[in-house]
């Protein structure tokens, strides 16, 4: 259920602005783990702004990313739909600059469906949904770019790779440029220009704020020369929890620098904010009280911190409505009185509703497959089917959020409907074959992920 923490609600009082469609700021991190706000439980460090964002609106208790890696939940996002529809919605991620995959412009997508309807619509960030020429923002409904085109950068050479031969990957519009500094702070400098820029337009804006905070490679704001010392943007041999912290500290408080340009610009009351991440959490992130991570469909790899501030609309609460990244399309579109285009209908569903209080939180039916390890699930109401390579398993996550009582022979007629309803979803999808492209965490990158002796498991 929705609980709402104050008991007053958003002033009904007329302004200028109350006339106009509200302005949208869609901030998305990159790997972000579901306890790594304090709001969400994480002790090591401060979080105050994405705090005081959700005391200011709602916080998401069951908010799903559309996959556990990154383009594919871009790929949900932008179109509303499940990512395995579209071709380049199989590659987990899109991981080279294969010309072949990416959004086709001809799709419809939030950015051009608010474009049509008379938005400014701009990207900040980092793109990775294909490559240039054939895709890109500008050719799925952005009228304005600045960020990366690739599925990482270094945070101060700006660049996909290691070495002298590598271009940047820092664009503006479609050219090439050059910007010194920490690029968790430039996209912030970039989106709080933006924000004050549209204050003094006669149109409302939709801004995607696309961080690639706090995604390795481990480099804090103050780490230049380990970002000038690496061999290998995947890091594999750097980071650490204090790091980690100061990296996403750094998130917060460009976070912070955006939401306070929205208040010095008279736009915060009428103006949506979201802020989620992309996928759970990688190795330094913290997922309590969840298990996996980033490329597994377990909880920690999956449920993402999630807030949502509309103070012309929404009195702060915390909602259990359970809720993917596909819905925020649908949502959005409601907010503004517009809907998806008809040719291209939505799989997620509008979560208005459920916060307005026109309507209790309702179950949900959600489906996902991840090609590494064979991975399939579903989550129905509390119940959720898991199979990883051969071995499967039905938890009820609201009761067992750590994944361990594995309920399969105790309820097998549940266990067998979900196994069957994730049959007949996947055959509507566009199936996995060898040259999908997968990303894994495997033992000998990481210590915690071995593959043990099935003959030494010890029967009671």
């Amino acid at each position: 259920m929705s609980q709402s923490r104050h008991t007053k609600h958003p002033a009904d009082t007329h302004d200028p602005l109350h006339d106009r469609r509200p302005n949208i700021l869609f901030i998305v991190a990159d790997d972000l783990g579901w306890a790594d706000l304090g709001v969400y439980g994480q002790t090591d460090y401060p979080t105050p702004h994405l705090d005081r964002l959700a005391d200011q609106g709602v916080r998401f208790t069951q908010a799903y990313s559309n996959s556990a890696v990154c383009s594919a939940t871009r790929f949900a996002l932008i179109t509303g739909r499940y990512q395995y529809r579209l071709r380049g919605g199989l590659e987990e991620p899109i991981a080279k600059p294969a010309h072949y995959l990416g959004l086709p412009p001809e799709h419809p997508t939030l950015p051009s469906l608010l474009a049509d309807a008379g938005y400014h619509t701009a990207l900040i960030g980092k793109w990775h949904l294909g490559a240039l020429p054939h895709f890109g923002p500008l050719n799925s409904g952005y009228q304005k770019f600045f960020g990366n085109y690739s599925g990482v950068i270094d945070y101060f050479t700006h660049k996909p790779g290691v070495g002298e031969h590598v271009p940047r990957d820092l664009w503006e519009d479609d050219v090439p440029v050059e910007r010194v500094g920490y690029y968790t702070q430039i996209l912030a400098d970039e989106a709080s220009r933006y924000v004050q820029q549209q204050a003094r337009a006669d149109k409302p804006f939709f801004l995607s704020l696309h961080f690639t905070a706090p995604h390795w490679p481990w480099v804090g704001p103050e780490n230049e020369s380990v970002s000038r010392s690496l061999s290998d943007l995947f890091h594999y041999d750097g980071g650490n929890l204090a790091t980690y912290g100061k990296m996403v500290q750094s998130l917060d408080t460009a976070v912070g620098q955006v939401l306070k340009a929205l208040d010095e610009s008279g736009q915060a009351q009428n103006t949506i904010v979201v802020f989620t991440s992309d996928n759970g959490g990688e190795r330094f992130s913290k997922t309590w009280p969840f298990t996996g991570q980033k490329t597994e469909l377990l909880e920690g790899g999956l449920r993402v911190p999630t807030l949502l501030r509309w103070p012309q609309r929404l009195a702060p609460q915390i909602s259990d409505q359970v809720t993917i990244t596909m819905d925020w399309l649908p949502t959005l579109l409601a907010a503004v009185g517009l809907a998806p285009h008809p040719d291209y209908p939505s799989d997620g569903e509008n979560i208005l509703p459920a916060l307005t209080g026109d309507r209790s939180p309702w179950q949900r039916t959600l489906f996902w497959r991840y090609k590494s390890q064979a991975q399939r699930a579903v989550r129905q109401g509390d119940w959720k089917y898991l199979k990883i390579n051969d071995n499967e398993f039905l938890f009820d996550v609201v009761q067992d959020q750590r994944e361990r009582a594995n309920l399969r022979h105790r309820h097998p007629e549940v266990f067998a409907q979900l196994k069957t309803l994730w049959g007949q979803w996947n055959e509507t999808q566009l199936p996995i074959t060898d040259e999908v492209f997968t990303h894994g965490v495997t033992p000998d990158i990481q210590a915690d992920r071995y593959a043990p002796d099935k003959s030494q498991r010890i029967r009671a």
